[in-house]
């Protein structure tokens, strides 16, 4: 192929390998091959239709991925770079050699571009995050935001007035900060510290021989991702300059490099179905639920429009037990029709939180679902008019895309700056606390969902912002990803 065929190995987990899939989906409607590889684990997510363009195609590592956290971390992790060592250099020969290898930088970065270095591929840096929370962890860094007081902004250099860092800022990393601590003493045998990845906030080693990291870096650290994208040729982050341009534009000044914002890197049927329902089982594998798509439609059909508040933490993070019993009374003695989505092991325990008791109480108000919620189908149909979200990257685009305004409980990572984008910058929701929301009380929820679910004006604001998505993927977007396939094609390293 003339244009040369671009890899792209998402990281690990299913919020990584649809974005990651997505991409090369883009990358082939240009014309070009787009390989995506996986470690075995995620081979059976991949949608069989992926497979039927003759532009796409899967390379499976036959392999388990390392761990992060666990306990073998290092040694996984040297396993792990030597298999795909292995694996790579027998499908890189001169016919299918590829011209580059986009990494995510979510623990991907940290040893994988070892990897391609000595196979001599060029790499660039995946961050199936937004530019926000990126740029707000490299500027924060930059403004040593360790020291602000008590009724001080610290304004951040380049970025808009309205994202500075206040004290609460910090406080709502102090979770964060806990857990890093903590995975650096998981990963105390493990070596250096270098850092690595950005990010939705999961556990991920800090490079080869590094510990485990959590979130991004506690305020003023260099960020994780800086030295594991230094050897990358460029960034695409999973986002557009109508969305986030101030922060491309940040990033692109301060990083040196290419820096091109190729999404929001959501299923086709998310930008063709604009004032329809999406039905998410024609898109995403299902998995164990307590109700179908059917019954859900049925149960927004019945209530008034705009009157549901949808509640979900994601897949990958949840709650307490103490803050979801704060939530199930706060939802109780609320008189919104709700959505409550409860992923399996939630709380903390093994057989996962359940409300016990609520649904007799609220009867027809709550529809709860244990395991797997169809979130797009929700998020898009009028009946819905808020959401409750720990704000992670994909609820949050799918939840702009829609027009549905935010209630935000960020638990960890990049979360607390995309709850920060939402709430301060494009003005769509609110913060379920304006003090701590990792101890946030339970009189604040139930008055955070009065008050985003009576307030017309967020409402019409997350309705104008999702209006730059009606005429499909933003050609923003696609000229960044025509620029990023030229980049790549015209400096070809044979």
């Amino acid at each position: 192929m003339a244009g040369g065929e671009i890899w792209v190995l998402p990281a690990f987990g299913q919020g990584h390998l649809f974005p990651g899939i997505e991409l090369c989906k883009l990358i082939a409607s240009r014309g070009h091959k787009a390989t995506l590889v996986v470690f075995s684990s995620l081979s059976s997510s991949i949608p069989s239709s992926f497979r039927d363009d003759p532009l796409t195609d899967v390379l499976v590592v036959p392999a388990s991925p390392p761990r992060p956290g666990g306990e073998e971390f290092h040694q996984q992790m040297q396993q792990g770079m030597a298999q795909l060592t292995d694996f790579l250099e027998a499908r890189s020969g001169s016919s299918t050699r590829p011209v580059c290898a986009v990494l995510d930088v979510l623990v991907i970065m940290g040893w994988a571009a070892e990897v391609f270095r000595k196979l001599g591929i060029r790499t660039v840096g995946f961050f199936t995050s937004g530019g926000c929370s990126a740029a707000l962890d490299f500027a924060a860094w930059k403004a040593s935001a360790v020291d602000i007081k008590p009724g001080e902004t610290r304004l951040l250099p380049g970025l808009p007035e309205e994202m500075g860092l206040t004290v609460s800022d910090l406080k709502r990393r102090s979770q964060v900060v806990r857990l890093h601590k903590w995975g650096q003493q998981q990963g105390s045998r493990a070596g250096s510290d270098s850092g690595s990845g950005s990010g939705s906030g999961s556990s991920r080693p800090s490079g080869p021989g590094g510990p485990p990291r959590i979130g991004p870096s506690p305020p003023g650290e260099k960020p994780h991702w800086v030295d594991a994208t230094e050897g990358s040729i460029a960034l695409v982050i999973n986002t557009c300059h109508d969305l986030e341009g101030p922060f491309l534009d940040y990033l692109a000044n301060q990083v040196g490099k290419p820096v091109w914002g190729v999404g929001p890197l959501l299923p086709d049927q998310f930008w063709t179905s604009s004032g329809s329902l999406i039905r998410d089982q024609e898109i995403r594998p299902n998995k164990p639920s307590n109700v179908t798509e059917e019954d859900v439609i049925r149960w927004l059909d019945a209530k008034p429009r705009g009157s549901v508040i949808y509640v979900s933490f994601g897949s990958s993070v949840g709650l307490t037990v103490e803050e979801y019993d704060k939530l199930a009374k706060a939802l109780e003695e609320s008189t919104r029709p709700f959505i409550w989505a409860i992923q399996p092991g939630s709380g903390g325990s093994e057989e996962g939180y359940y409300p016990h008791g609520l649904e007799a109480k609220v009867r027809e108000r709550a529809l709860i679902i244990t395991g797997w919620a169809p979130q797009l189908l929700i998020l898009s149909h009028p009946s819905t008019g808020g959401f409750l979200s720990h704000c992670g990257w994909n609820s949050t685009i799918e939840a702009l895309g829609r027009g549905v305004p935010f209630l935000a409980w960020p638990i960890r990572g990049d979360q607390f700056y995309n709850a920060k984008l939402v709430v301060h910058h494009l003005k769509v929701g609110y913060m379920v606390s304006d003090e701590d929301p990792v101890m946030v009380k339970e009189e604040e929820i139930g008055k955070g969902i009065d008050k985003l679910m009576s307030d017309e004006e967020v409402k019409e604001r997350a309705v104008k912002v999702s209006g730059m998505f009606q005429g499909g993927f933003p050609a923003s977007a696609l000229a960044d990803l025509d620029a990023f396939i030229n980049f790549i094609t015209q400096n070809r390293v044979d």
